[in-house]
């Protein structure tokens, strides 16, 4: 009866030292402002709301419905698949637009062009490489934009149309560099048409062109929220890599130029919640 009594005893005390030991690490976690459960953040309006009309580019065709078995791979129901032709002229050049939304505990493994065109067939021209689309700085608010938190990084701005009242509403873009990862494939059965394919990601307030950097960005300990937003552009022409390559640059900085606000005009706005998740919004929560 004593050792019973005493093997009870030390199992009380293990779990009191448990439960004790757990509620310090949480108002540990609290006191130094860490998050190691993400919250999720809701889209602030529709992916697919995106305009028909951006710039000098048109939709062309419907939108692209997924399969339940396609979705349940993709990893996420919000997402878009559009088609957009430059100046109503498809022999100017066309786009396929994908993007895709993730928030929350992610564990999806983004789906990009070098892991999944080759599945298809297609066989990689070259090795991926970093483009840098160039988009018109003067037209975004360089200096008024609010400042990330313990830097002096600052968010550009950008002017958009709200769809619904047709005014002016002013949104706030990603930090970074705009870079995309960008492949060249062709068809063995078809080399005179090339394909190309070119992403980045938007995470939590930042662009990387990188699959492994977009959870690294998207899973900051300080972060009290968690998303991604994949972006990726489709290009297929009949010409040559070389020529291909150059002509997508160009389309690709042209439509990124008008797309690149109206998105962010869904995607949610982290300077907001970037503010929400310092210690004295944490703790007056």
């Amino acid at each position: 009866m004593q050792v019973e009594r005493a093997v009870k005893q030390a199992f009380v005390a293990a779990c009191t030292c448990l439960a004790l030991g757990g509620l310090g690490f949480r108002l540990a976690m609290s006191q130094l402002n860490v998050f190691l459960q993400k919250e999720s953040v809701p889209l602030r309006s529709p992916i697919d709301e995106l305009p028909s009309m951006l710039g000098g580019w048109k939709q062309v065709g419907k939108d692209q419905q997924l399969s339940d078995a396609v979705i349940e791979e993709l990893g996420t129901k919000n997402y878009l698949d559009r088609a957009y032709v430059f100046q109503n002229d498809q022999t100017k050049g066309m786009l396929q637009v994908h993007v895709a939304y993730y928030t929350g505990m992610i564990d999806t493994v983004p789906h990009i062009p070098e892991r999944c065109w080759g599945a298809a067939g297609l066989v990689m021209f070259g090795e991926p490489q970093e483009r840098a689309p160039k988009l018109d700085q003067s037209s975004f608010n360089l200096k008024s934009g609010p400042l990330r938190p313990g830097t002096s990084l600052r968010y550009p701005q950008a002017t958009v149309k709200e769809l619904a009242t047709r005014k002016d509403a002013i949104v706030n873009l990603p930090l970074g560099d705009m870079k995309m990862t960008v492949s060249i494939f062709q068809d063995p059965k078809n080399e005179g048409i090339t394909y190309i394919g070119g992403y980045f990601f938007i995470a939590n307030g930042t662009i990387t062109p990188s699959a492994l950097a977009v959870r690294n960005l998207s899973f900051k300990l300080t972060d009290r929220y968690a998303y991604y937003c994949k972006v990726q552009f489709s290009y297929r022409v009949r010409e040559q890599p070389e020529i291909a390559i150059t002509m997508f640059d160009q389309l690709a900085s042209d439509l990124l130029q008008s797309l690149l606000p109206q998105l962010m005009r869904s995607l949610p706005d982290w300077p907001a919640l970037e503010s929400q998740s310092l210690p004295s919004a944490v703790s007056s929560s």
